[in-house]
Parts: C-alpha cells; sequence; structure tokens
C-alpha cells in the first residue's frame, strides 16, 4: 500500500521558510547598519582631514597676508626713497645751472646797469633794476639776447628814477633761460 503522510508538511516547510526569510533580512539588516556605520566612519574621517587641510591653509594664508602687506609697505617706502633722490639729484643737477645763469647775468651787466631783484619761475627770469641811461638798458639788452643761456629778452617798464638821479630810470625786463644741449634734461 502507498505510503501517505498526514502530517502538516506544508506548515514545517512555511516555518522553515518564514525563519530563513528572517534569518537573511536581519543579516541584510546588520549588513546594511554595519556599511552604514563604515561609511560614517570614513565620512568623519575625511572631513576632519579636510578641517586639518583648511587650517593649514589658513594658518599659511595669514602668513602670506602678512607677508604681502610687508613687501607693500616696503615697495611704498622703496618709492618715498626714489622720490626722495630724484628730488636730491634734481637739486644738485640745478645746482650749476643756477650758478651759469648768475654768472651769464653777471657778465650780461654793461657798466651803469645795476639789478635789484631776480625771480625765476620755470624757465623765465624777471629781472629788475637801475640803469643811468636808455643806451644802457638797450646793450643789456643786446648782450642777453647774445648770451647762451638766456633768449628773447622782453623790456616790461621803464621808469624815470629821480631818486637816483637826473637820468636814471629803473627797469623791469623778462629773459626766457635757455639751457645748452647737455643740460636739456634738467629744469630750473
Amino acid at each position: 500500500m502507498p505510503s501517505i503522510n498526514l502530517l502538516p508538511w506544508r506548515e514545517g516547510r512555511r516555518q522553515r521558510r518564514k525563519h530563513q526569510f528572517l534569518l537573511g533580512l536581519g543579516s541584510v539588516l546588520i549588513a546594511a547598519m554595519l556599511s552604514l556605520w563604515v561609511w560614517g566612519q570614513v565620512v568623519n574621517i575625511q572631513i576632519s582631514g579636510q578641517k586639518m587641510r583648511n587650517e593649514y591653509l589658513g594658518t599659511h594664508i595669514r602668513l602670506l597676508d602678512q607677508e604681502v602687506s610687508e613687501i607693500r609697505d616696503l615697495q611704498h617706502k622703496r618709492n618715498q626713497l626714489i622720490a626722495r633722490m630724484r628730488v636730491i639729484q634734481s637739486l644738485q643737477g640745478n645746482r650749476p645751472v643756477m650758478v651759469r645763469l648768475l654768472d651769464q647775468l653777471a657778465k650780461a651787466v654793461p657798466d651803469g646797469v645795476f639789478y635789484t631783484s631776480l625771480r625765476t619761475r620755470a624757465e623765465v627770469v624777471s629781472i629788475q633794476g637801475i640803469a643811468e641811461s636808455n643806451n644802457q638798458v638797450s646793450r643789456l639788452l643786446r648782450h642777453l639776447e647774445a648770451s647762451d643761456w638766456l633768449e628773447s629778452p622782453n623790456l616790461d617798464a621803464v621808469q624815470a628814477a629821480p631818486d637816483y638821479g637826473d637820468q636814471a630810470m629803473t627797469f623791469t625786463l623778462t629773459v626766457n633761460l635757455q639751457l645748452p644741449e647737455l643740460g636739456k634734461e634738467r629744469s630750473l
């Protein structure tokens, strides 16, 4: 006779499958939680490493900013020194110009003419003086015109000066300063 199993075998199989399913589900949950924890630890390690790099860069950026400000200060001081040197060089360069100008003005003065005032503004020299006659003033103008350093004398005013004598007169004239080719780069 055939053997028939009347035991509830399907119920047992269902229980085993349920147990295997729950066991698989639990292991998957444990694996997922473990992987999340490992992933969180890796991210935290990366974040702390990035924070350390940011602090390092911030420290070095502050140091470089200090160095840049020091460099700017040094450049500013350098520019000030260069400006001072240029002023000193221009003053040193103009010293012989003034000496030569006064020498030329002294050579141009004929007898009977006296300077009372000399003023320079840019490259124009204003001269005030006293002369014994008109001829001496015109002689002074010719001498100034013949000078290498002076050009274009212009007589501005001539007036009688009774305080200095019967024929004496005061005069005002301007003359342009013309530097020779060697001194063209210098200004008065």
